[in-house]
């Protein structure tokens, strides 16, 4: 596992997502009720950018097809994905945000 630092905490508005890279893999980070959560940005249904959807609280909508997930899980909460996304720890440090990354 590797920490890395993604962006400031700034950037993320409350009540929205933002997309970063790191490591090469593209993240949702999405603050809900001054916590930050990072999922993949791409959705397991057709691999349409959860970054640029609707927060709806916890769950993030997929602006294709209006499959929602768990910003917190990666869990599905409604179709039509079947398959949940990866989350991530998440966490801020000094104003940044860190996220601790699965790298092999």
């Amino acid at each position: 596992m590797r920490q890395i630092v993604i962006g400031k905490a700034s950037d993320v508005p409350e009540g929205e997502a933002r997309v970063f890279e790191a490591e090469g893999v593209r993240l949702a980070v999405s603050r809900v009720h001054g916590s930050y959560y990072a999922i993949d940005d791409l959705c397991t249904h057709d691999d349409g950018p959860l970054g640029e959807g609707c927060l709806i609280g916890h769950e993030i909508e997929c602006p294709r097809h209006g499959a929602r997930f768990d910003v917190r899980t990666g869990e599905v909460r409604r179709m039509p994905a079947a398959y949940p996304v990866n989350a991530y720890k998440t966490w801020v440090r000094d104003g940044q945000i860190v996220v601790e990354i699965d790298q092999d």
